[in-house]
């Protein structure tokens, strides 16, 4: 799988909504539901840029590939989740879609957690 490519159409989908947010939701949104919806955007945004590090790492030796695919598997779950459902719960105001933004969550923790093994295991 091509993480970078995947990671470059995150990153401008992550502009795109951020920029969505900014100049169409704005008026239609209370602050509350915004605050949400920014969070959404930057998570995305922080984790897709990590996605295209991380993409970047075994061409220079730093991670096998296995390791990278793991980890850019668990970003784009995370965005997909944490995300996704942060995007959902600022549009709709349906709270019970915020049950699962803790897995997105865990996702995240988990892609930087295998990592940081993955990293220190490549130095053994």
């Amino acid at each position: 799988m091509n993480w970078s490519a995947i990671a470059a159409i995150l990153l401008a989908l992550a502009v795109m909504l951020g920029a969505f947010g900014a100049h169409a939701l704005r008026s239609r949104l209370d602050a509350y539901s915004m605050g949400i919806y920014e969070k959404a955007v930057l998570y995305h945004f922080v984790h897709a840029l990590g996605m295209l590090g991380v993409s970047m790492m075994p061409r220079i030796g730093m991670l096998g590939n296995g390791a990278a695919a793991a980890v850019c598997a668990l970003l784009l779950a995370g965005i997909v989740i944490f995300s996704g459902s942060l995007y959902l719960l600022a549009g709709t105001g349906i709270r019970a879609i915020a049950a699962i933004t803790p897995l997105g969550g865990l996702s995240f923790i988990a892609a930087w957690l295998v990592l940081a093994y993955g990293l220190l295991a490549a130095r053994r």
